[in-house]
């Protein structure tokens, strides 16, 4: 991928208000996890790749780590610096990381390394680490053995395309041996809690392929998801609707 993928620039750029609103957060639990398996303490310089608007720097800078993040769009980059003044983030994409070698001792991706994942990006990620640095990717991953959350999945996937995503597993095809170790996964339940706005139009208006739809369209994405809340027996009349996901945390040893 040469900069950033069309599809993203325009669905991120047009929709960054709807993604910091619509996004859930991220379990308190996956702070034991960056500690123990990132081996990331206090101080230790941490790049956030992918930032977006700052969701999962906010449980980043609660660890007290020298965080440093890296945004390739402008409008996401817009959204984090107003809620998140005091932590630098820099335009840059992950083939072009704006550090130093040797910088951080672990880099994480969350929600981002489907976009990127090829071996320049492993290669330039390889190069900011520390020796024995660690590389995170984490995914919060929608629960579809949940009947209303699998009739979501229905609605958007024939606006899908070649967009790249997590569930294809096309993610895993540059980890050859090169730069990292293979991908450890550890998994936490997890739910976003609020309104069917918030949790389930929101959300779904801020994934990439449904942002950058023709207004139309995405009209009739809309139309769709509220008829299933004002229908479904688990959503219809609800205030507070819990959206339930597995977050899928995969560790990446650095190989010398």
């Amino acid at each position: 991928m040469a900069g950033i993928q069309k599809v993203a620039q325009l669905g991120y750029s047009s929709q960054a208000s709807t993604y910091a609103k619509g996004r859930p957060s991220y379990p308190i639990e996956l702070q034991a996890w960056l500690r123990d398996a990132l081996d990331i303490h206090t101080g230790a310089t941490v790049i956030d790749l992918g930032a977006g608007t700052g969701k999962f720097t906010r449980l980043l800078s609660s660890m007290e780590s020298d965080v440093v993040a890296v945004e390739p769009v402008d409008a996401m980059r817009a959204e984090f610096a107003k809620d998140l003044p005091n932590i630098k983030v820099l335009k840059g994409t992950a083939e072009s990381i704006p550090v130093e070698s040797g910088t951080a001792q672990a880099l994480i991706c969350a929600q981002a390394f489907h976009w990127f994942a090829n071996e320049t990006a492993l290669a330039e990620i390889h190069r900011v680490l520390k020796p024995n640095g660690r590389l995170g990717l984490i995914w919060n991953v929608r629960d579809e053995s949940v009947d209303w959350v699998a009739a979501i999945t229905d609605i958007i996937t024939p606006y899908e395309g070649d967009t790249p995503r997590f569930h294809t597993g096309a993610w895993r095809l540059p980890f050859k041996g090169h730069y990292f170790s293979d991908p450890e996964l550890t998994c936490f339940g997890h739910t976003h809690s609020g309104s069917a706005k918030e949790v389930i139009i929101d959300r779904i208006l801020s994934v990439s392929f449904i942002a950058a739809l023709p207004p139309s369209e995405k009209a009739k994405v809309t139309e769709q998801l509220q008829s299933l809340i004002q229908t479904h027996p688990s959503l219809r009349g609800r205030e507070t609707i819990e959206f339930p996901y597995q977050t899928q945390a995969y560790l990446c040893r650095r190989l010398d």
